[in-house]
């Protein structure tokens, strides 16, 4: 497994390097590392690395979103909090439901088995929209507005919509008791659950470091580890209690900012160095498990579907930013930044219908693979090129 690792690292960078050069995100560089290494390509990756890519997986994720946290303003989040819930919801069901009633006209589903894919398909990527918007903020492009703050949230709290709603179609389809306004229910709580532990155990960071003097390094590793138990915590009480791991781990990040502002900026510029390993991790993980061929099953169909759903998302992003005060371009940024798809589609897009037993599983699996070929890439391209119509803050 070492020796993949250190493979996957030096092709990562190279990679990464080369994409940069050709003024394209380097992440396309990465996830065509991965597609290649991977076991559905030349088969060089260590089995034991597989094994565990999802765990990697995660702890990238992590970083992502503690980044996230340490980067956000609460003065800002005030005022695009409205628009960032509306984000949060609107593309995302508008996608899933156009995805689901058009599966059952062209691939026979059921409305249960098209909810199912529709809304694994509708869960946007983190991985990929959130480290762009945070390099907007570096940049200082769209502060103005508040763009990358509003779709940073909006992103965070779109994945929780689109699993809850996906999880209750999968419930449905196993026959069981599903009580979907109950369901829909724990949007909420699981947002308020996520964001209450999150900042309990940030303001025990705050409180120990006020008191303790720790070196940034041990801060880290200690902020890492604890955000690490928290997304293995709601793991453990998930059937019980509705919980976002997610939004607790940003909510620490954040809560740090909040009180220890200085100490915030410092521990940001050493996640952001550990995100160079992370990033290359995720994304060369994450193109491991595609698998091209499978794409092949879901066609020329398949990419009907998906580019339908694509259309009724930035429909719903426009009417979700309607009265912010945003020029069509600008909305324009905000529908693009919301199309990418990756860490969603990659963890469950095959693998819970399939051990659910879901029929039509490896059609959906065709579907989500699909999803990640060609809205990543494109997303990430597209928010590289869209960029340059958005203001930068010069005060």
């Amino acid at each position: 497994m070492a020796t993949s690792l250190g493979i996957i690292t030096i092709l990562g960078l190279a990679a990464n390097w080369i994409m940069e050069k050709l003024r394209l995100p380097g992440l396309l560089g990465m996830l065509l590392v991965g597609i290649a290494m991977g076991p559905n390509g030349l088969n060089l990756m260590s089995p034991d690395l597989m094994r565990v890519s999802a765990d990697f997986r995660e702890i990238a994720l992590i970083i992502i979103l503690l980044r996230a946290g340490l980067g956000l303003d609460w003065d800002v989040l005030k005022k695009v909090g409205k628009p960032a819930l509306a984000l949060s919801f609107i593309p995302g069901v508008m996608e899933g439901v156009t995805v689901m009633l058009i599966s059952t006209v062209f691939f026979g589903f059921s409305l249960v088995q098209g909810g199912i894919l529709g809304f694994i398909i509708a869960a946007v990527s983190p991985a990929v929209v959130v480290p762009a918007m945070l390099q907007l903020k570096d940049e200082r492009r769209g502060e103005d507005k508040n763009i990358p703050t509003l779709v940073l949230a909006g992103a965070s709290l779109d994945d929780i919509v689109a699993i809850t709603i996906f999880t209750s179609f999968l419930g449905l389809y196993g026959g069981m008791d599903i009580n979907l306004a109950g369901q829909l229910l724990q949007i909420p709580i699981s947002i308020f659950t996520g964001i209450g532990v999150g900042y309990l155990v940030g303001l025990v960071f705050v409180r120990i470091f006020e008191t303790h003097h720790i070196r940034d390094t041990k801060k880290v590793l200690m902020i890492l580890g604890a955000a690490i138990l928290l997304m293995g915590f709601e793991d453990l009480i998930r059937d019980t209690i509705p919980f976002s791991g997610f939004l607790g781990v940003m909510t620490i990040g954040f809560v740090i900012l909040l009180k220890r502002g200085i100490v915030a900026k410092r521990l940001s510029v050493k996640f952001n160095k550990i995100w160079i390993l992370a990033e290359i991790l995720l994304f060369v993980l994450v193109g491991a498990q595609v698998d091209l061929g499978v794409t092949v099953g879901a066609g020329g169909l398949g990419i009907l579907i998906i580019s339908a759903g694509l259309v009724l998302r930035s429909l719903g992003v426009y009417i979700a930013l309607l009265g912010t005060g945003m020029n069509s371009k600008e909305k324009l940024f905000c529908a693009v930044a919301y199309t990418p798809k990756a860490t969603v589609q990659a963890a469950i897009g095959g693998a819970v219908p399939l051990a659910y037993g879901v029929q039509g599983g490896d059609l959906i699996l065709s579907m989500a693979v699909l999803s990640i070929v060609l809205t990543a890439p494109l997303g990430a391209v597209g928010i590289r090129y869209m960029k340059r119509y958005l203001s930068i803050l010069t005060q």
